[in-house]
Parts: structure tokens; C-alpha cells; sequence
């Protein structure tokens, strides 16, 4: 099942925790010897690559507090653990393991941070 997003603004996603945003690359349907695939072979590959679109702020770790300094204000900041993933990185990925989307006719894909298997960086690409 898609899940069809009618918002204007892809800048106005907002990750949580460990998750994070792909556009699928473009998958080629034809093999290096030049046979056509059905698109259900395709999309029953184990593994899929995309570029990362939107990042969560990571894995929540537990606030530290200071039991025997009662004098001290108390906060509730929520502390992070970062994510690898970086926003344009290549992610090779595990295909079953998130959620499709489409927004403005395009297919995303929200994924665990923990089903991505390789990240691509290239630091000079978007110079």
C-alpha cells in the first residue's frame, strides 16, 4: 500500500528518531546482457539503492540526572545519539524492510536506520 501525501512542502518533513527518507534510485529493467525484467523482479530484489532526502535526529539516550543535587533545576532535554546517514549519501538498503510513500508523483521511502546496509558519500558531489 502507497501512502499519498497531498502537502506542498517536502522541506516540511520532519524525521523521527532513527528514521530516514529515500528517493529510490531509478532501477534499470534490463540485465547487462540485455534482457528485459518484469517489474516484479525488480521490486522483489533483496536489496535497493537511493539517495537520502531527510534525516531523524537520531537514537534517543536516556537524560542524566543528578539524583543527589536536589538543588539543581530539573530538564528534560532529550539527548541524541547522530545518525551515519548524511543527506545526499547513495544508501544500499534492504527492500522490505520500510514504508512507501508518494508525494508530488514521487516514490519515497522511510526507512530504520539500521536497514541500511552501505552508504555512498561523495563530498564533492553537491560543490
Amino acid at each position: 500500500m502507497i501512502l499519498s501525501i497531498e502537502e506542498q512542502d517536502l522541506a516540511k518533513f520532519i524525521m523521527v528518531g532513527d528514521r530516514v527518507l529515500i528517493r529510490p534510485k531509478d532501477q534499470k529493467g534490463k540485465t547487462a546482457s540485455g534482457l528485459y525484467l518484469p517489474p516484479t523482479v525488480v521490486e522483489n530484489e533483496k536489496t535497493q539503492s537511493g539517495y537520502i532526502v531527510n534525516v531523524g535526529p537520531g537514537y534517543p539516550i536516556p537524560a542524566m540526572t543528578d539524583a543527589d543535587e536536589p538543588w539543581k533545576e530539573k530538564k528534560d532535554e532529550v539527548k541524541y545519539v547522530p545518525l551515519q546517514a548524511k543527506v545526499g549519501d547513495l544508501a544500499v538498503y534492504l527492500n522490505k524492510s520500510g514504508w512507501e510513500i508518494e508525494f508530488n508523483k514521487q516514490k519515497y521511502i522511510i526507512l530504520p536506520h539500521s536497514s541500511i546496509l552501505m552508504l555512498i558519500r561523495d563530498e564533492g558531489l553537491f560543490e
